[in-house]
């Protein structure tokens, strides 16, 4: 994994995402994206620490 973002553009991307799916709300991958997106927004303390660490792991391996 080479050169990680941070979180919020990661997050923004997730978003982007879930809006190419929005037109069918009920489909296994709008509900994926969305139930992720949700989470993650709502843990975001948590995702910087994740991504952090992950940013850190790929330096190490570089």
């Amino acid at each position: 994994m080479a050169n990680i973002p941070e979180a919020e553009p990661l997050l923004a991307k997730l978003y982007a995402l879930r809006k190419d799916f929005q037109d069918d709300e009920e489909t296994d991958e709008y509900l994926a994206l969305h139930h992720a997106f949700m989470f993650l927004s709502y843990n975001m303390d948590a995702f910087k620490k994740y991504v952090a660490e992950e940013k850190r792991k790929a330096a190490e391996k570089s």
